[in-house]
């Protein structure tokens, strides 16, 4: 196996930060989703930016309570050092009803730098 090939495992790949900021999420439990990034971290999701814990704060304020949805964790992924994908499925209220979305984070100094939601 080459270095730069992806390595597709079990969630138990994922790092703490990782876990800490899916679980948070998950229970709607902002104040400590937001300890998993960096004070200058970018989220994209559905097409917007969001640049600091502040934006971050207020997006994960909104997508709590904008559709009520379940959320289950079906693969993750190493594509290197810093770099690690999530996959998940949601089922909910949102358009469609069902969507399989890849949650892209990249870490920095062991927190999250960037994520990046999309189907």
């Amino acid at each position: 196996m080459h270095d730069n090939q992806p390595r597709t495992s079990s969630p138990d790949i994922l790092p703490e930060v990782i876990t800490r900021y899916l679980a948070a999420h998950r229970a709607h439990d902002i104040a400590t989703a937001i300890t998993a990034f960096t004070r200058e971290a970018t989220v994209i999701d559905d097409g917007n930016t969001y640049e600091g814990t502040q934006a971050i704060g207020k997006w994960l304020g909104r997508s709590a309570t904008e559709f009520t949805y379940t959320i289950h964790l079906t693969g993750a992924q190493q594509t290197d050092a810093t770099r690690y994908t999530a996959t998940h499925h949601l089922e909910g209220d949102f358009p469609g009803g069902s969507i399989d979305l890849r949650y892209q984070f990249t870490l920095r100094d062991g927190l999250i730098e960037r994520l990046v939601i999309e189907p």
